[in-house]
Order: C-alpha cells, then sequence, then structure tokens
C-alpha cells in the first residue's frame, strides 16, 4: 500500500478526492481492500506490536468509513481539514425561521397518532426530510467548495437537525406499523 494508514486522512486512505460529493461505492470497496490487508485476523501469530498495530489501523479504516459514509460527520470532517474546529453536540444554528419549522416538525410528530393516517404522514414527513437534506448537501458542497467555510458550518448544523429528525420519523413509522400490526 502506498499510503501511511495511521498518517493518512480519510480521503487519502481511500484514494478518494478531497470532496463533499464521494462515490460510496468506491470507497466501500477501497474498505475492503484495507481490511483485507490489516485485519486482525491476518496478525493472529504476529507479534504484540504486530497485532496492536494491525488493532489501531482496523480501528482508523473503521473510523475513516464511518465518517465518509455519513453526510454530517462527512462535511465536519471536510471543515476540520480546513483547520475549523467543529464540534457537533455543540453546533447549533441559529436560524430563528429554520428553528421554529424544526418546533413544528417535532409538534406534528408528537400527535401523528391523532391523525387519520399517520403512516401516510410519516412518508409525506420522511420525503420532505429527504429532499431538504439533499438541499442542504448541495449547499454546503457550493459553499465548501467556494471557500465560503462559515456558510458551510450553518449547513452542518443545520443538517445535524434534518438528520436527527430522519431517525425519529423512522422510529416512529416503525412504532406505528408494530401497533398496527399488533
Amino acid at each position: 500500500m502506498t499510503v501511511n494508514i495511521l498518517n493518512s486522512n480519510f480521503f487519502e486512505l481511500f484514494e478518494h478526492a478531497v470532496s463533499y460529493d464521494v462515490d460510496l461505492q468506491k470507497i466501500q470497496q477501497q474498505y475492503m481492500e484495507l481490511q483485507k490487508q490489516v485485519h486482525p485476523d491476518k496478525f493472529a501469530g504476529g507479534s504484540d506490536q504486530e497485532k496492536r498495530i494491525s488493532m489501531q489501523q482496523t480501528s482508523w479504516i473503521n473510523e475513516a468509513l464511518t465518517t465518509l459514509k455519513d453526510p454530517v460527520l462527512r462535511a465536519s470532517y471536510l471543515l476540520e481539514l480546513k483547520g475549523l474546529d467543529i464540534k457537533l453536540e455543540n453546533e447549533t444554528t441559529m436560524d430563528a425561521v429554520f428553528l421554529m419549522q424544526q418546533l413544528e416538525m417535532r409538534e406534528q410528530l408528537e400527535n401523528i397518532k391523532d391523525t387519520d393516517d399517520p403512516l401516510a404522514v410519516l412518508d409525506e414527513m420522511a420525503s420532505e426530510i429527504k429532499n431538504t437534506s439533499k438541499a442542504m448537501m448541495e449547499s454546503f458542497s457550493r459553499s465548501y467548495e467556494a471557500g465560503q467555510l462559515d456558510d458551510a458550518r450553518e449547513w452542518i448544523r443545520k443538517l445535524q437537525f434534518m438528520e436527527k429528525a430522519k431517525k425519529e420519523v423512522n422510529t416512529l413509522t416503525a412504532t406505528v406499523e408494530d401497533e398496527l400490526m399488533g
């Protein structure tokens, strides 16, 4: 391998251009190749140092895959590569209109079981979230590529809300489906 696994950034590791737009299939293929080279099972009979290095490399590769597959983590990582320290748990948008929309969505989710067809409403919400998230990812990418890092950071903040909403809708959909089945 030409790249030093523990001293490479996640894009170098997967032999991918540093960009928000990634080829997830190529990354998955490269992940499998890297795992074949460094997986701890390959070093079961090796020295303690070889085993330790294998574990470190495997951990780094797994972290890289997780980061590049997740749109919010990938965006944050890109900004970190530009020298911006992003602590996702402390980042929140100050866009009052966006925050009000999020509150309204949460209220709608809390009252979903009072609707005539909760699954239809949840499907519509999931579709809306998907489309909004896609538009936000595209906006992040444009801002990042243009060097507008403050704007890019704001898109990450909003994307975090959308990812959380997506999880909530998926969880609630599963709950409603279970209740309808049972």
